[in-house]
């Protein structure tokens, strides 16, 4: 088992967080479908009565997804699984400011590999210690990531002019480019507080593939923020009731380009 804590400064309010997050998912998906592969929407609809952080959170909405991914992976798994094994299933508990996801492959690795996702957003720096209220076993494990979006190294085919917060001023609000010490000198300010914890079990793969894992989610979280930041004035001032349409909109979208097309998005680094 690995866990890492990756803690994401961003120049907005929590609230304004909430509505980047959620359309900027909308739309890395289209960017991540095609040729048979992809995201498949099964389920986007509220949920109660599910306590999450002690208790504390209990309401919100719930997504199941399935990701099918072969591109995805590392050819060193797609060597040794069978064919058809690469579809990833992804349920998720958004009770925002706090976010569950875990994400399994049921009909091949069963319990045997697991990634949960846990985010809390705060209106700081990054500077809070134990914020998911992790045990002491599990806090000795954990290891702390701080990602900085405009300065953190990206790798040259995931680099995009327009998503480089260097670079970018947002009409809408003022904000950018976010250069030097910029996180210093942010106004509004949040971080988003993500307990990544990856359990991979397969003999003689498992400390390779857990490592590989984590690096893909440190990857994925720089990349999403930078386009969270960079399409700020896409997103600005839409209302949960305008994701809400939106989200319907991507999903049948999605379902379309699943079905033809070449295959899009991201490919696995080459380990």
């Amino acid at each position: 088992m690995l866990i890492k804590e990756f803690r994401v400064v961003m120049p907005l309010t929590v609230d304004e967080y909430q509505i980047g997050q959620l359309y900027s998912v909308a739309e890395a998906s289209k960017a991540e479908t095609g040729g048979g592969e992809g995201v498949e929407v099964l389920r986007n609809e509220p949920f109660e009565d599910v306590p999450h952080l002690g208790g504390r959170y209990t309401r919100g909405q719930y997504t199941y997804k399935k990701y099918h991914l072969a591109s995805k992976v590392p050819a060193f798994i797609r060597i040794l699984a069978p064919k058809g094994s690469m579809e990833i299933h992804e349920e998720a508990w958004n009770a925002y400011p706090y976010c569950k996801t875990v994400i399994s492959n049921p009909g091949y690795m069963k319990d045997n590999f697991f990634i949960i996702i846990e985010s809390l957003h705060l209106p700081d720096k990054g500077d809070k210690q134990n914020v998911h209220e992790l045990p002491p076993d599990k806090l000795k494990l954990r290891e702390v990531i701080m990602v900085d979006i405009a300065s953190d190294p990206i790798t040259s085919s995931d680099y995009k002019l327009s998503e480089d917060p260097n670079r970018y001023e947002s009409e809408t609000t003022g904000r950018g480019p976010l250069t030097g010490k910029w996180i210093s000198r942010a106004d509004p300010v949040m971080t988003c507080y993500k307990l990544v914890t990856v359990e991979f079990k397969w003999f003689g793969l498992q400390t390779r593939v857990e490592n590989f894992i984590q690096r893909a989610e440190r990857r994925l979280f720089t990349n999403f923020h930078r386009q969270v930041f960079c399409w700020i004035d896409r997103w600005h001032g839409m209302s949960l009731e305008d994701i809400r349409t939106l989200e319907e909109r991507v999903r049948e979208d999605l379902d379309r380009a699943r079905r033809t097309g070449e295959v899009r998005g991201m490919r696995a680094e080459t380990d």
